[in-house]
């Protein structure tokens, strides 16, 4: 995957490629990290056929709070 240097253009922005066995260990790594930092969410998990697992990608900003707690 090829990663913008936009999306990292600033000390603090990052982005995330998260590789997990399943959705749902997908799931509660990014719940974590929602709750940890300001981040783009939940997003899509995408398999690639023939490989083993699911990959999701998140952009946080490790600056800022999570506004959820």
């Amino acid at each position: 995957m090829e990663i913008d240097e936009q999306h990292i253009a600033e000390p603090g922005l990052v982005v995330l490629d998260i590789i997990a066995a399943d959705e749902d260990t997908v799931a509660v790594v990014l719940e974590g990290l929602q709750q940890q930092w300001a981040t783009s969410g939940i997003t899509p998990v995408s398999r690639t056929p023939g490989e083993a697992g699911v990959r999701a990608r998140v952009y946080a900003d490790i600056r800022r709070p999570s506004n959820l707690g």
